[in-house]
């Protein structure tokens, strides 16, 4: 495991804060060492530092008491989601509180002639879109992961729909949050723009839970498209398959996913999902559209892969091989951990500019190969994020050290392509030291703001700053 420093811990201020919030919440208070454990380390390698205590809140009301109590104790507070995160976020290095938003969980509001709805925390991206599904509206942003729009609102995700989607910034209009007194704010309203004052929503939008916690999230919409297409195409290279998205982007193909997948990844979801797919490197498409846009799409797209090698092109609009190819990508982490069994998956994620991909997959590659390591690629390409996992033997001390230089190095190599240590999963605890590399003096900026918005530092100690 990597092992990260624990913080002083406020003792007594934790032991008053446990007893107060155990004689108000009952049985939605709980200090069982299994769920402790659960609330405090989930699919990271970082070490589990459980909190002291989960507490269920269900409104706005209770999350504001909550951090009131802990505020007038000086004990830190960390919010949660259902788990999903990768680089420590939920950890308590310090003790405290975890707030599981999980049972705040309700569709408030949907408004299909503005294309917009407001929801709690607690609400998955897959339960607002089968809310939506008969409305003609669907919520576009797909992590992979069933995540609470909580914690995506926070940790600003994308995922596999973000080259024409946008990230959870360019989909969020407006939260309302608690801020570290315990004060409820309302950062916009549900207009698609203003000009209205400093721009909160993106500054809360992103902070992973350390400047406040997010109980309600205003979003923007889309209507679902007349007609959908899904395409594979496999090429004799990492490198050709990065030249065909570069060229796609440059072309202006308005494609709605565009994923990149190396052979040994392929190799690992042939295995898993029962697919037959030419085990070469491998990008996965979808078109949304009308009838005719959808075709014009995916025979431009056919043209440019021929340019760069690409084989084995084939397209479907059927319901039952697109749901069937994509659930395979999504597959991708359970598949990966059966390709080495025993292993453990230790996912890490950069981005570039899209004309640097291309050297930063191929360089990726060439440096996995050298240190002898099994590490599947996987990345949403058309906005340059790919996902390197090193498949490691955590008995094996000097494969960790291996990976933990890896993975050093790979985020130094974004750096210096111009690019970002982390494209969609966050810094966290896992990310810090790459933080001041990337943004420099403007991370004391950063540092200052959290000062002045959590000046007891309570708000998930520990991270980002």
């Amino acid at each position: 495991m990597v092992q990260h420093a624990s913080l002083p811990r406020n003792e007594a201020g934790i032991a008053t804060a446990l007893g107060v919030l155990k004689q108000q919440f009952g049985e939605r208070f709980q200090t069982g060492q299994s769920i402790r454990e659960q609330h405090g380390h989930t699919t990271t390698w970082i070490e589990n530092q459980p909190p002291d205590a989960v507490v269920f809140a269900q409104s706005t009301e209770e999350v504001a008491e909550i951090v009131r109590i802990c505020a007038e104790h000086r004990v830190p507070i960390i919010a949660y989601g259902t788990g999903t995160s990768l680089e420590g976020h939920v950890n308590a290095p310090a003790g405290g509180i975890c707030v599981d938003l999980s049972q705040m969980d309700k569709v408030l509001e949907v408004n299909p002639g503005d294309l917009d709805c407001r929801v709690q925390p607690g609400v998955t991206r897959e339960a607002l879109n089968t809310h939506l599904r008969d409305q003609g509206l669907f919520f576009p942003i797909d992590p992979g992961a069933n995540a609470s729009l909580g914690g995506m609102t926070a940790t600003n995700a994308s995922g596999t729909n973000a080259v024409r989607y946008g990230a959870m910034k360019d989909n969020v209009l407006a939260v309302e949050a608690v801020m570290a007194d315990g004060r409820v704010i309302r950062t916009g309203t549900r207009a698609r723009k203003s000009s209205a004052g400093y721009d909160l929503t993106r500054l809360l939008v992103g902070s992973e839970g350390t400047l406040c916690m997010i109980t309600e999230i205003t979003l923007q919409l889309h209507g679902i498209p007349e007609a959908i297409s899904s395409a594979s195409c496999s090429f004799p290279s990492v490198d050709a398959a990065c030249q065909t998205v570069i060229s796609v982007i440059q072309y202006g193909l308005p494609v709605a996913r565009i994923e990149l997948l190396d052979d040994v990844m392929v190799k690992a979801l042939n295995a898993y999902s029962k697919l037959d797919l030419p085990e070469t490197p491998l990008l996965l498409l979808e078109f949304h559209g009308t009838e005719a846009g959808v075709v014009e799409q995916s025979e431009i797209f056919g043209a440019l892969s021929e340019e760069h090698g690409g084989v084995g092109y084939a397209a479907t609009s059927t319901t039952e091989d697109r749901h069937r190819l994509w659930q395979a990508r999504h597959d991708a982490y359970w598949a990966m951990l059966q390709y080495r069994p025993g292993a453990r998956g230790i996912a890490t994620d950069v981005c570039v500019p899209i004309s640097r991909l291309a050297d930063c997959v191929t360089a990726a590659q060439a440096r996995v190969a050298e240190l002898g390591l099994i590490a599947p690629i996987v990345g949403h390409a058309g906005d340059g994020n790919f996902h390197v996992s090193p498949l490691v033997d955590m008995s094996n001390a000097d494969e960790v050290e291996k990976a933990a230089g890896f993975i050093s190095w790979l985020n130094d190599l974004a750096i210096s392509m111009d690019g970002t240590c982390t494209g969609e999963h966050g810094i966290g605890q896992g990310k810090r030291p790459y933080l001041v590399k990337e943004l420099g003096g403007a991370t004391e900026i950063m540092r200052a703001i959290k000062v002045a918005l959590d000046p007891q530092d309570i708000l998930n100690p520990g991270k980002v700053i």
